[in-house]
């Protein structure tokens, strides 16, 4: 396989990117990279210290003092597991409006950058395939109607044991959806050279298939 093959996959939350990623990922043997679970973090932190979602110094002083490192499939952050705190609607939400600040983009941007090894990866975010890697080779940009995506949030939460109401789920997707495609920073847009795929009505196995198929295609896998 070539080296450094980035394949990036975007989308909404629920859309099945963080599924479909690492079973693609590792289908090819790659890393791979959940930079939600980052964002998500970061915003735990700084919900939890008190900072609001407003550009400011107290703002750029905590950043300044947050290390985030991704192990295996926990997230630490100053030496502290969060990944057990960080999948719920109330941090979601934050973590749609960090996000859309400059200072909190910039601070993760290079962390992002820097997770690429001479084997590749398989990034899954909101601008991955737009502004982290706009270089990968491959881009996928994953959607689903609403209701759907709304039903797979409320079944991983029930499988984890926090009870929260279907329609919590859907208000707070809308919400994120709006502020996620509407912001001027790295805005959730579809690349222009991504591949969209509806998974509303597909199998996980049918988008992995789909997926690998569009690597062969556009991919020289063998270094001929």
């Amino acid at each position: 396989m070539i080296k450094r093959l980035i394949i990036a996959v975007d989308g909404p939350s629920g859309s099945g990117k963080s599924t479909i990623a690492k079973l693609v990922a590792k289908k090819l043997g790659l890393r791979y990279l959940d930079t939600g679970a980052i964002y998500r973090a970061v915003a735990f932190i700084l919900d939890e210290s008190g900072i609001e979602p407003k550009d400011g110094p107290d703002l750029e002083s905590e950043l300044d003092s947050i290390s985030v490192n991704l192990k295996n499939t926990s997230v630490i952050v100053n030496g502290r597991d969060v990944s057990d705190k960080i999948r719920n609607p109330h941090i979601s939400a934050m973590a749609s409006l960090f996000s859309a600040l400059p200072a909190v983009r910039q601070r993760l941007l290079h962390i992002q950058r820097a997770q690429v090894d001479s084997g590749g990866i398989v990034a899954e975010g909101r601008d991955m395939g737009t502004v982290v890697f706009p270089e990968a080779q491959v881009k996928i940009f994953l959607t689903a109607n609403e209701e759907v995506r709304a039903y797979r949030r409320w079944l991983e939460l029930n499988r984890k044991g926090i009870r929260v109401e279907r329609s919590d789920i859907l208000s707070n997707i809308r919400l994120r959806d709006q502020n996620d495609s509407s912001r001027s920073i790295s805005p959730l847009i579809k690349a222009d050279d991504a591949v969209l795929i509806d998974t509303s009505d597909l199998s996980i196995e049918d988008i992995v298939d789909r997926i690998l198929d569009l690597i062969k295609e556009r991919v020289i896998l063998d270094d001929r």
